[in-house]
């Protein structure tokens, strides 16, 4: 599933950024709600020597940074995290996420991958991009920290990678060269090392700089405290009168430019780099279609991607008109946004044409190899950011049936299930997403209340999985938002089949990219059984149980809407996209089939209810807009959560009732 792609930066093109009056004031952004202390787990031999907060006091005595500077910049990287000395999604190590281009793979790009065509239109012919492997030389210096960090240090590359105390002291090493660089003094006062938080960012533009030190002094300033992965508690006293030096930006020749046509909230460093509407020969054009929404059609939906691919490589993707294309691109090192579609046309980057004619596409720089295993503080908030302000502007809830991760989109007929994409994949935090979103899940219902949302803690939860470098090689453990489920209430049950996976009958596999028996953070069940710890719920139709013990539950009960089959009714079909009845369909508008997935809900059985939609068709087969039409018919589908994916069942065929009744 995973790979990556990258090439030198495009030609000229159309450049604007948001910058929010950065210099103008020191005036901090507003953080945003912070994750709850997790794990337990024993520390790793360097960090229990002295420990992980004595190991930042030690390295800002030894080169003269600030340590709340040093705590403040690693927070936004890492979270103080170490990861066990895994990379991040752009080969970032330890708590400081000094990147070492190294790790990166040549393989294909995400949307080259597999055979999803990301348009999902079946009224067209298939779209099926090749994206070409990055080369070393071509990744830019932010990708490089790490060797930069050893020489300016003297300490070994592999200790830097594998060593949290060690990984600190680099990062001090580059802060204070970077101070050093910019002609500053090694200052005991935070506020005189704003220029150098925003050199660490790598960003290059004014804007970018500005919101990555200003959310670091926002961390200093209202302090945090938190367990790490490693069980090593560390606080970072508030400092609330703390007012840094933000005119610093003004000599480090970073660009300037301004934020005109983008649709992203203040507090975030956006660009308009256009993905292009052109023809180019036989009918054919891209890489995206004009529409009118939301006057034309409701956008219900935000996808969460990764790239697969690094920001250069997907910023030249995405100008291309025969590739692919997506609503926005967030930057790892900095949480910069590019924005190259725009909100009301649709993209084509879900695999599912009722999806992308109703959604946002979002892309997370990343390009390590499956599954990708962490990313940067500094993305998940820009990301929360974006889509907190889009769900505001286009009334989208906030919960895990409106926004999709692209694993959790479902194939539009049985043919195309086997080939969707797995993105963001088991090691997304959702947990910490949504609590950046400010809807962290937590239990709204007693034991009776019928339904549960999968809330394991990330940290503490590690899955074993295989085939993340190797087919059939075990993954190192990691924090995770999966949770597996088996036919029986036992580990060594077989796990729940899949039958639009694998329509021969064969069992599910432990496998990174198999979705074919796996629940993820957020996602709501209803409850079909309990049983001492474990607890079954209703998933493909089938019952599927995991392990939900008291002292540590992977799943909180909840209430809410559900779906049963009609009284007198024994099975109704599933689909993966709520297309219009024939009789909708104007004499110009060919008729879509409205195909049922392999799946049956059976009666008895019960699906959390997502939405209540109208069947719905785009019709954009042409680059002239004339023929363009919404096909809307009598029909009515609700979403439900139905296995790992969302799916969609006709309201004619079920009844809604409340969870628990």
């Amino acid at each position: 599933m995973r790979g990556s792609v990258t090439a030198p930066v495009p030609p000229a093109r159309t450049l604007t950024v948001r910058v929010a009056g950065a210099l103008a004031s020191a005036a901090l952004l507003v953080p945003l709600i912070g994750a709850a202390p997790s794990s337990s787990t024993p520390a790793s031999s360097a960090e229990s020597a002295g420990g992980l907060q004595s190991a930042f006091a030690a390295a800002a005595a030894e080169y003269d940074v600030p340590q709340s500077v040093l705590l403040g910049v690693s927070y936004l990287q890492s979270r103080w995290d170490a990861h066990g000395g895994a990379p991040s999604v752009t080969g970032g190590y330890g708590p400081m996420h000094l990147t070492d281009a190294r790790t990166a793979l040549a393989t294909a790009p995400h949307h080259s991958h597999g055979k999803e065509d990301p348009r999902g239109d079946a009224s067209r012919r298939t779209l099926l991009p090749k994206g070409e492997p990055p080369k070393e030389s071509q990744l830019p210096a932010r990708f490089k920290t790490l060797k930069r960090a050893a020489k300016l240090s003297g300490l070994p590359a592999d200790q830097l990678r594998e060593d949290p105390a060690t990984n600190v002291r680099g990062g001090a090493a580059l802060l204070a060269a970077a101070q050093k660089d910019l002609g500053k003094p090694l200052s005991a006062d935070p506020a005189d090392w704003y220029g150098a938080i925003a050199r660490f960012s790598g960003a290059d533009d004014r804007a970018s700089a500005a919101t990555y030190a200003n959310d670091v002094f926002a961390v200093i300033r209202d302090g945090q405290q938190r367990t790490t992965d490693a069980g090593q508690h560390i606080t970072l006293t508030a400092r609330p009168q703390l007012t840094p030096d933000a005119a610093q930006l003004r000599g480090m020749g970073l660009r300037k430019v301004s934020a005109a046509g983008t649709d992203c909230p203040k507090t975030l460093a956006c660009e308009w780099i256009p993905a292009p509407y052109e023809e180019f020969g036989d009918g054919d054009y891209g890489n995206h279609d004009k529409a009118d929404r939301p006057k034309s059609q409701g956008i219900k939906y935000i996808v969460v991607h990764d790239t697969e691919g690094t920001w250069e490589g997907v910023l030249k993707m995405v100008q291309d008109p025969t590739y692919v294309s997506w609503q926005y691109t967030l930057r790892s090192n900095d949480g910069h946004v590019a924005q190259h579609v725009r909100t009301k046309d649709v993209a084509w980057h879900a695999g599912n044409w009722y999806v992308n004619a109703k959604s946002v596409g979002l892309e997370h720089e990343g390009f390590l190899t499956a599954p990708d295993t962490w990313y940067t503080e500094a993305m998940y908030r820009s990301s929360a950011r974006l889509v907190k302000y889009l769900a505001k502007r286009y009334d989208i809830p906030l919960d895990r049936q409106h926004i999709l991760g692209h694993d959790t989109v479902p194939g539009t007929t049985a043919a195309t299930i086997r080939g969707m994409h797995t993105d963001p994949g088991p090691y997304w935090d959702w947990q910490h997403y949504f609590t950046l979103l400010g809807k962290p899940f937590h239990r709204t219902a007693g034991p009776s209340g019928g339904l549960v949302t999968v809330a394991p803690k990330f940290t503490e939860n590690k899955p074993v999985f295989t085939g993340c470098a190797k087919p059939g090689e075990t993954c190192t453990p990691h924090g995770s938002s999966a949770v597996r489920v088996y036919t029986e209430p036992r580990e060594d049950a077989p796990l729940i089949k899949d039958i639009g996976l694998r329509p021969g009958g064969e069992p599910s596999t432990i496998g990174v990219n198999d979705m074919g028996s796996r629940l993820s953070t957020g996602q709501q069940y209803a409850v079909a059984e309990r049983k001492g710890d474990w607890t079954a719920v209703w998933y493909l139709g089938q019952k599927a149980w995991f392990k939900n013990p008291k002292k540590q539950p992977t799943a909180v009960d909840a209430r809410g809407l559900v779906v049963t089959p009609k009284d007198g009714t024994a099975e109704v079909p599933v689909y993966g996209r709520a297309y219009p009845e024939k009789e909708a369909y104007p004499a110009e508008v060919p008729v879509q089939a409205v195909s049922p997935l392999p799946y049956k809900l059976l009666a008895g059985q019960r699906y959390a209810v997502g939405d209540k939609l109208p069947g719905e068709y785009f019709y954009s087969p042409t680059f002239d807009l004339a023929p363009h039409r919404v096909v809307r018919g009598k029909d009515t589908y609700y979403e439900i959560q139905f296995g790992h994916r969302v799916a969609f069942v006709r309201a004619a065929d079920v009844k809604v009732v409340r969870s628990g009744s």
